[in-house]
C-alpha cells in the first residue's frame, strides 16, 4: 500500500485530511531563524500517557485473528509523530484532548480511561468518533470563502478524536507489525501485475 493511498483511506475513515500529513512528507520540524525548533522541543507526553495512548490505539484496532494497535506499540510512535510532526496549534489540541477525554469518562463512569472494561471503552470511543464525524461535516461544509474569513476560529478545529483515529490508523499500518502481518508485503514486489486474482477476503498489499 502506497503511502498516498494510505492518506486517502484515513480521510475516508475520519471524513478529514490527515492532520500534520505535510510535516510528516516533508521531515521533522525545521529549526526556525532563532534556532529554536516550531513545536516543542521538550518532550510532551510520559510514560503514563504513551500507555493511555497505546490503549486508545488498540480500542480502535483491537487484536483479533490478526495484531493488534499495542502489538505494534502504536502509543510510543504515537507520541514521536505528535511531538515532530505536528505544529504547536496542533500539539496542544492533542493534548487537550487526551485532557478532555479522562474528563469524560471520570464524567460518565467515575474511572479513568485505563480502568474502563473494553466494551466501556469500545462505547465510549464509538460516541466520540460520531461526535467527530458531525463536527469534521460541518467543518467541511464551509465553503472556501466562509473559511478564509473566519482563519483562527476554533470552530473550525478538528474534533481531538480524528487527530488519535488518524494517528493509530497510521502508525499501524506503516508498523513492521501492521505491515507484514496484516497487510501482505514483499521486500522486493516483481512485476507489475494488473490482472492479479483477487478473492474475496484477500488482505491488501503493503507493498
Amino acid at each position: 500500500m502506497e503511502r498516498r493511498d494510505l492518506l486517502k483511506m484515513i480521510a475516508a475513515a475520519t471524513g478529514l485530511a490527515f492532520v500534520g500529513g505535510e510535516a510528516w512528507a516533508a521531515g521533522p520540524l525545521a529549526k526556525d531563524a532563532s534556532g529554536v525548533k516550531s513545536a516543542a522541543t521538550k518532550p510532551l507526553f510520559g510514560a503514563g500517557d504513551i500507555m493511555l495512548l497505546d490503549e486508545i490505539a488498540e480500542t480502535i484496532l483491537p487484536r483479533t485473528n490478526t495484531p493488534g494497535a499495542k502489538d505494534a506499540a502504536c502509543g510510543a510512535q504515537m507520541a514521536v509523530m505528535v511531538q515532530d510532526c505536528y505544529d504547536a496549534k496542533q500539539q496542544a489540541l492533542f493534548v487537550a484532548g487526551l485532557t478532555a477525554l479522562q474528563a469524560t469518562c471520570k464524567q460518565r463512569h467515575q474511572r479513568d480511561f485505563l480502568q474502563l472494561t473494553a466494551a466501556e471503552r469500545t462505547a465510549l470511543l464509538t460516541q466520540l468518533d460520531k461526535d467527530a464525524s458531525a463536527r469534521n461535516a460541518a467543518i467541511a461544509s464551509n465553503d472556501s470563502t466562509n473559511v478564509s474569513n473566519r482563519k483562527g476560529d476554533a470552530s473550525l478545529e478538528p474534533h481531538y478524536f480524528t487527530l488519535l483515529k488518524q494517528l493509530s490508523i497510521f502508525v499501524f499500518f506503516t508498523s513492521k507489525v501492521g505491515a507484514t502481518e496484516v497487510l501482505r508485503y514483499v521486500a522486493v514486489p516483481g512485476r507489475y501485475d494488473g490482472a492479479l486474482p483477487y478473492k474475496k477476503g484477500d488482505k491488501a498489499w503493503a507493498t
